[in-house]
C-alpha cells in the first residue's frame, strides 16, 4: 500500500508539474470578474486531470503486479475496481471539460454526476442499507429503492459540495486528505485493505497536486478535482457502510458535514434572497473568513498580497474540519453520538456565520 501511495504521489506531482509548465492556455478563458475569483493571473485549473490520471496509472501498476503474480499490494485488479473507475468517468470528464472550456453549465454537470450515481448503483450495487434509526431502517427494508435513491443523491451531490468549498489554496485538498485518512483508519481496523488502498492513493495523489497548489497557487483543482474527491469519497463511504454493518452510516456523514452543510446552507441563503441556487456568489463561509478575519498583508505587490491572504484562509477551515473528524473517528460505531455532533456542527456553523456577518468577532480569532 505504501508503494502504491508513492507511485500515486509521484505521478500526480509530475503530471501536475507538466500542466503548470505546458498547459496554461485554457486558463485565459476563466473570467476575471467572477465573484469567486481570489487570485491574479491565469492559473491552470486542471489539477483534477493530474489526480485522476495518477489514480488510473497507479491502479494500472497494481494490475501489472497482479499479472506478474504478486498480490501483496492490497489493491487487486478485479471487476469491482474496474467498475469503480468506469462509474467515475462521466462526472470527472464533465468537470475537466468545464475546466478546459468554461462552457459546461451547472445543469449539465449535475446530469453527469447523476449518471455517475446511477452507474454506481447499477455496476457496483451501491445502496444505503440503513440509517441507524429504527423507523428509517424499516422504511429502507420495505422499499430497497429508497436506499438506491439515497446513494445516487449522495454521489451526485458530494462532488458539487467539494466544488463549493474549493475556493482557496489548499482548502478542499487538505479537507479531502483528512477525510480519506479517517476513512482509511476505520477501513483498516475492519480489515478492508482494498478500500483503504483506494483511499490512500487518492490522498497521495492529492498531496502530489498540493505541492503545486499550496502555498504558491500555481495550479488549481478545478471542477474536475472537486469531482474526483467527491466521487471517490462518496463511493468509499457508501461501500464501507455496506460491507461492514458495525459502521454507523452517520460516521461518513459527520466526516463530510462541513461540505454538505455548506452546500445546504448556501442553497437556503440564495433561495431566501430570491436567487438561483446555481448562481455563484462570494458569501460562503471561507470567503467571509478571507474578507473579514484574515488580516491584510503589507506588501507592495498586489498579487503577492492577495496570494498571502489566500493562503492564510485555509487553516481556519482545516481546524473547523478536524472538529468533526476527531469525534467521528472516536465514535464511528455510535449512531446517536454521531448525530449529536452533526447537529452541534450545524448550530456552530450558523452561529459562526452570523458572528462574522455582523462584525462581532472577538479579537483573539483575528
Amino acid at each position: 500500500m505504501i508503494f502504491l501511495a508513492v507511485v500515486a504521489f509521484l505521478c500526480s506531482l509530475i503530471g501536475a508539474g507538466f500542466i503548470v509548465r505546458r498547459m496554461r492556455g485554457h486558463a485565459k478563458r476563466y473570467g476575471k470578474d467572477l465573484p469567486q475569483r481570489f487570485h491574479m493571473g491565469n492559473i491552470p485549473r486542471l489539477g483534477g486531470l493530474a489526480m485522476f490520471a495518477s489514480l488510473v496509472l497507479t491502479v494500472g501498476v497494481a494490475g501489472v503486479q497482479n499479472w506478474w503474480g504478486y498480490y501483496g499490494n492490497a489493491l487487486h485488479w478485479n471487476q469491482w475496481v474496474l467498475f469503480f473507475f468506469i462509474a467515475m468517468l462521466p462526472a470527472v470528464a464533465g468537470g475537466i471539460a468545464e475546466d478546459m472550456t468554461q462552457r459546461m453549465t451547472v445543469r449539465y454537470r449535475l446530469v453527469l454526476t447523476l449518471l455517475t450515481g446511477l452507474l454506481a448503483v447499477y455496476l457496483l450495487g451501491m445502496t444505503v442499507p440503513r440509517m441507524g434509526l429504527v423507523w428509517l431502517d424499516a422504511a429502507l427494508s420495505a422499499a430497497p429503492w429508497l436506499g438506491m435513491a439515497l446513494a445516487v443523491l449522495a454521489i451526485a451531490g458530494l462532488p458539487h459540495a467539494f466544488n463549493i468549498i474549493d475556493g482557496y489554496n489548499g482548502l478542499a485538498g487538505m479537507v479531502a486528505v483528512i477525510i480519506c485518512a479517517a476513512l482509511t483508519h476505520v477501513a483498516l481496523q475492519l480489515g478492508d485493505r482494498e478500500l483503504a488502498a483506494i483511499l490512500v492513493i487518492t490522498a497521495a495523489a492529492t498531496l502530489g497536486f498540493m505541492f503545486w497548489n499550496y502555498p504558491m497557487g500555481q495550479l488549481f483543482a478545478g471542477d474536475g478535482g472537486a469531482y474526483v474527491w467527491g466521487i471517490v469519497i462518496a463511493f468509499c463511504s457508501i461501500t464501507l457502510v455496506q460491507r461492514h454493518p458495525i459502521v454507523s452510516p452517520w460516521f461518513p456523514m459527520l466526516l463530510l458535514i462541513y461540505p454538505v452543510w455548506e452546500t445546504m446552507f448556501s442553497i437556503y441563503r440564495k433561495l431566501a434572497r430570491g436567487d438561483s441556487p446555481g448562481m455563484a456568489d462570494a458569501l460562503h463561509l471561507h470567503q467571509l473568513i478571507y474578507r473579514r478575519i484574515v488580516r491584510s498583508v503589507l506588501d507592495e505587490n498586489a498579487a503577492r498580497r492577495m496570494l498571502r491572504r489566500n493562503n492564510r484562509t485555509a487553516p481556519y477551515l482545516w481546524a473547523f474540519t478536524l472538529l468533526t473528524v476527531v469525534p467521528a473517528v472516536l465514535f464511528w460505531r455510535n449512531t446517536y453520538i454521531l448525530i449529536g455532533f452533526c447537529a452541534l456542527f450545524c448550530v456552530s456553523y450558523v452561529a459562526a456565520y452570523l458572528v462574522i456577518v455582523r462584525f462581532k468577532l472577538p479579537g483573539w480569532i483575528r
